[in-house]
């Protein structure tokens, strides 16, 4: 990527920066970064990436979030909470970048390309940001997307297992994920996660099953998110000082206990940040309606939700919200991505669900019935009866809905709030949810 800025560097003025060997020319300065570092000819003046922040106007508080599930509804969280206290605030993820709300760059990588990344955040300065809230992704922490960013805030949602056809194995994937907590910053940890690794310097805990610096000490999630929490500055000083604790009452239209994580995670965000009142944070969440593709109600009577969970861990996480209704699902898994997480989607899919009607998702380059296959062999021979294949996905699910019984729940996965469908190499217009309310309204 070719980014026009004028630098002044090593006596010499350079009209762009770029981080992409092939497009070293007269006037442009290379950003030496460990993607590239290889290829850079003898010679070649390069600026390195650790000293971007030098070049930029980075006044905005910087607030990063990873793990395999949850970043996007975390992000969107600590932006809703942070502006409704009145702060100005920028996001930017999986959704798009956006501004005070308003969306000014289409959906592209989680984490952008490093000078891209740069450049949206001295716009979010420029545009008067206070706050930048943004996903990161394992690649982008692998390939060094994010050096020479100072953090005011890094949280973690979970680490489970993704990405594979990447990072090659889970334990690098893992490390990867742990290198983001490496460091001295402030870090808020699930502590309910057993992979999570961090340095404990500046460590905010967050957890259910356990007591740390912010706690739950009750909760429902019928029919929305509720519950009774605490914070302690030093939940070491518990038993010593047991009443030294803020108390509050959290309700949030949401569903699931993964989403009482992400509001946990968010909450203990803003909170180490802004010293607010947990009273007062519990109080900024009840009108958040959560984001859209993430357990999304398209339809009621019958139940019809579009999420994007892609994983087996997210598929869990999904069905443990519904554990007590009749579940029937829609799912496939993307082309020429991870492999070794489809046999796990079909065993928890058919485990927790009626029926399962597995499908396409974004075929890409591969065929969509190998795709079907290598899911079908993590499914248990005694619960094939469960199956349906259908390779075309608007087939499979207008075959869900035309089948559903007003007493059993509809989950349609993989693809979210996702406007297309990739098909080799074309991007076809396709959403899960317009089919769904199509289906409903034809008549």
């Amino acid at each position: 990527m070719i980014l026009s800025k004028r630098v002044y560097f090593k006596d010499q003025t350079f009209h762009a920066l770029s981080d992409d060997t092939k497009e070293i020319t007269e006037g442009v300065l290379l950003v030496k970064t460990p993607s590239n570092a290889r290829f850079i000819p003898p010679n070649t003046p390069c600026l390195e990436a650790q000293e971007l922040g030098r070049y930029f106007d980075l006044k905005t508080q910087i607030i990063g979030i990873t793990g395999t599930n949850g970043k996007t509804t975390t992000a969107a969280l600590i932006a809703h909470v942070l502006q409704s206290l009145g702060h100005s605030c920028a996001l930017l993820g999986t959704r798009g970048f956006f501004i005070q709300g308003a969306q000014v760059k289409p959906k592209g990588l989680t984490t952008p390309s490093l000078l891209e990344l740069y450049s949206d955040l001295e716009r979010a300065t420029a545009e008067g940001a206070e706050y930048f809230v943004m996903e990161v992704s394992s690649h982008a922490i692998a390939q060094g997307r994010i050096l020479g960013l100072a953090f005011a805030a890094k949280v973690h949602t979970n680490i489970t297992s993704d990405h594979l056809d990447y990072h090659k194995d889970l334990e690098t994937y893992r490390a990867i994920k742990n290198q983001f907590f490496s460091d001295e910053g402030l870090k808020i940890i699930n502590l309910d996660d057993p992979h999570v690794r961090f340095n404990p310097a500046n460590a905010y805990g967050y957890a259910c099953e356990r007591k740390t610096h912010l706690s739950v000490n009750a909760y429902s999630l019928r029919p929305d998110l509720s519950a009774h929490i605490e914070f302690r500055a030093d939940p070491r000083s518990r038993r010593n000082a047991p009443n030294n604790a803020e108390m509050g009452i959290v309700h949030a239209p949401l569903m699931g206990l993964h989403n009482l994580y992400n509001l946990l995670g968010a909450l203990l965000c803003v909170r180490a940040l802004t010293q607010t009142p947990l009273e007062t944070l519990c109080e900024r969440v009840g009108d958040f309606t959560g984001v859209e593709g993430r357990m999304e109600v398209v339809h009621q009577n019958p139940l019809v939700v579009v999420d994007f969970a892609h994983t087996a861990d997210g598929f869990v996480q999904i069905f443990n919200s519904f554990k007590a209704q009749k579940i029937k699902v829609v799912f496939g898994a993307g082309g020429d991505r991870d492999k070794s997480k489809r046999p796990l989607m079909g065993q928890v899919a058919t485990a927790h669900a009626l029926k399962s009607y597995i499908t396409s998702d974004n075929p890409r380059t591969e065929e969509p019935l190998a795709i079907i296959e290598d899911i079908l062999s993590g499914v248990a021979l005694e619960l094939r009866d469960r199956v349906v294949v259908e390779p075309d996905r608007k087939k499979a699910i207008e075959l869900a809905l035309s089948e559903l019984q007003g007493d059993e729940v509809l989950l349609i996965l993989g693809k979210g709030d996702e406007c297309v469908q990739i098909v080799g190499e074309a991007h076809l217009p396709f959403d899960d949810r317009a089919l769904v309310r199509h289906f409903f309204h034809k008549d």
